[in-house]
């Protein structure tokens, strides 16, 4: 049901007398537009007070007083419930903020935990090939799985065994570190101890692959 206040005048001359507040957004049905209701507001205005709803919105679209002939009372009223509104949405905003932040490091903690399986079973293979008139180059693959970058690691080996080492494409997709020279198990402990924070031993097999002979 409607409320009504009546106010005297007090220092500031104004007076207000029989202030009509709507039922659904409680502010005076003249400000109704700002509580976000204002077809709610106007059924509500049309069942309850047939004669302002005439005088507000029969004409056409409601008629609002321009700001300088706003009483105090009226004013107020709106910032109230402005403020209301405003602390509710903030209420939500944060419950928002707080769920997504919760579900944002659930998924981090996931793929932190499958990015540790996926490099724990992650292995580096040290291969030995033989090319003609046994002369070999060494395979290395499987580093950048630990997070390694191919050609920082291609060029210090090539320094410390001062040797060539370059970064080639394999066929079945990917990169591997290509090393001049038979040098499977010097580079067997030098991976070992340069990476053995990230690159586990277990993970480090050497390998050979033999040239295939041709058929008889």
């Amino acid at each position: 049901m409607a409320e009504t206040e009546t106010a005297d005048a007090g220092s500031s001359g104004l007076m207000v007398r029989n202030v009509v507040y709507c039922g659904v957004c409680t502010l005076p049905p003249e400000y109704c537009e700002f509580g976000g209701t204002t077809k709610k507001c106007e059924e509500w205005l049309q069942q309850h007070h047939p004669d302002m709803h005439a005088k507000l919105y029969s004409a056409g679209p409601p008629v609002y007083p321009p700001p300088t002939q706003r009483s105090q009372l009226t004013t107020v009223a709106i910032t109230e419930v402005l403020e209301a509104n405003m602390a509710s949405l903030s209420v939500d905003a944060q419950k928002r903020a707080e769920k997504d932040a919760q579900k944002k490091a659930a998924k981090a903690a996931t793929q932190e935990a499958k990015e540790q399986e996926r490099k724990a079973s992650a292995m580096v293979y040290i291969k030995r090939i033989e090319r003609n008139k046994r002369k070999y180059v060494t395979a290395v693959s499987g580093l950048e799985a630990h997070g390694l970058e191919l050609k920082k690691v291609a060029k210090d080996m090539g320094k410390k065994f001062a040797t060539g080492a370059s970064v080639t494409k394999i066929p079945s997709g990917g990169e591997e570190i290509t090393v001049q020279g038979d040098l499977s198990d010097d580079i067997f402990d030098w991976v070992l101890d340069t990476y053995g924070d990230v690159v586990p031993e277990d993970n480090v097999e050497c390998i050979e692959d033999k040239k295939k002979k041709g058929a008889g």
